[in-house]
């Protein structure tokens, strides 16, 4: 797919809030969630730049490949965890903007509410991202892990 515009030199201003978004939950309580939330929620949105992003940093931090295959169809496998399974379920539907009680109830199990604000946050940015990638695409296959921070 062809660039654009370079999303990062034109659009610097409006992204530092979503970098900032980024920094603040890789310290949150919810970091142990999140590249594989973030690479579903990539899934769904079909956004090959982020889907290439988040696989490489969930292996730099230990993912297997296995996991990271399966996750599309994570309710049919016996490796994820339930917390992770809560993650995935409420992703997804955060993602549809169709988020039923009984979601809301299966990550109430798994998550404080504080930690639900900060998935809710990480999810709704990571489909901001899928966005504006989508609308601007990056090179698919160029990111380096850890080249944003």
């Amino acid at each position: 797919m062809e660039t654009r515009l370079n999303l990062f030199e034109k659009g610097q201003n409006a992204l530092k809030p979503l970098f900032s978004f980024g920094s603040y939950l890789k310290k949150s309580p919810v970091a142990d969630v999140l590249e594989l939330v973030f690479f579903r929620v990539s899934q769904i949105n079909g956004c090959a730049y982020c889907l290439d992003m988040h696989s490489k940093d969930a292996r730099a931090k230990g993912e297997t490949e296995q996991r990271l295959y399966g996750i599309s169809a994570w309710k049919e496998t016996p490796y994820y965890t339930d917390r992770e399974r809560a993650a995935f379920a409420w992703a997804e539907a955060v993602t549809k903007c169709d988020v039923p009680d009984e979601v809301y109830a299966i990550a109430r199990q798994q998550f404080s509410e504080e930690e639900l604000v900060d998935l809710t946050v990480a999810v709704t940015t990571i489909n901001t991202w899928n966005r504006l990638n989508l609308s601007f695409p990056q090179v698919a296959g160029t990111y380096r892990v850890g080249q944003f921070g």
